[in-house]
């Protein structure tokens, strides 16, 4: 089964995430908004489709990457999560919370060896 297909999103604690936006914009174009910068691509293979990553600087109080301690979180694309989920329940791999849905996919949250929290994503880039 294919598993991650892209980076869906790059989420970083800063002291201060306006300012920080602001500095992307001016140095190096990045048009930010609340949530920061969206890129849209295309398909390599389904030219027709688009699909896009998120770059988001968060504050440094944000409690969105926990348990982790770290400063970072990245969000992995995937294909069929559901079935995803079940494999890596089967491998043992800690899973933190239930799956949720929106109207742009489906998320849930798991931790790696080192206590990383990763946001697994099958978007809905219909």
């Amino acid at each position: 089964m294919k598993k991650v297909t892209g980076i869906g999103g790059v989420f970083f604690k800063c002291s201060d995430p306006d300012k920080m936006k602001e500095w992307y914009n001016t140095n190096l174009g990045l048009n930010a908004g609340k949530y920061g910068t969206t890129f849209e691509w295309l398909y390599a293979d389904e030219p027709e489709k688009k699909g896009s990553t998120t770059w988001s600087p968060m504050a440094d109080s944000t409690t969105y990457f926990q348990p982790s301690v770290k400063e970072f979180m990245v969000n992995y694309r995937v294909v069929n999560l559901e079935q995803l989920v079940e494999e890596l329940k089967n491998a043992g791999v800690t899973i933190l919370d239930e799956m949720e849905t929106y109207d742009y996919g489906k998320f849930i949250h798991i931790l790696d060896p080192e206590g990383n929290k990763i946001e697994l994503w099958e978007p809905n880039d219909e």
